[in-house]
């Protein structure tokens, strides 16, 4: 049994991903591991959604119609909303890599993703969201 096991059953995790495929894939791998799992098609969705607030955790793609996943991240921080983030996309750039890595971001993840490093970028998302303080 992992560290992380005694988190996963309280644990929210939301997706927002423009791609129903990632979003599906996402939902069963999740829900695999016993998280909770809400995915939403866009960043508007996800904020107006009941879940955000219960989220522990918040994978977003970079690349997405609207609200991009960074433009998604910088709005939860000036807000106050701190949400443990994962970006993924299918077009990794290194000083966005670097640029949302100092601003706080968990992981910067390029498509596919490797279950493993996801896994690892989940737990370490999820130690964060339970920490004191946040």
């Amino acid at each position: 049994m992992h560290s992380a096991e005694t988190v996963l059953f309280q644990s929210h995790i939301s997706v927002v991903d423009d791609d129903q495929s990632f979003r599906d894939s996402m939902r069963r791998l999740l829900k695999s591991m016993d998280y909770t799992v809400a995915v939403f098609p866009s960043a508007a969705e996800f904020l107006a959604s009941p879940e955000f607030d219960d989220t522990a955790c918040l994978v977003a793609d970079i690349h997405m119609p609207e609200m991009t996943g960074v433009d998604l991240y910088e709005h939860l921080i000036k807000t106050g909303h701190a949400i443990p983030t994962i970006l993924v996309t299918a077009y990794p750039i290194d000083g966005v890599r670097k640029r949302m890595m100092t601003l706080g971001v968990v992981c910067y993840l390029p498509k596919p993703l490797v279950e493993a490093e996801l896994i690892h970028c989940l737990e370490l998302a999820l130690a964060r969201s339970q920490a004191p303080g946040s």
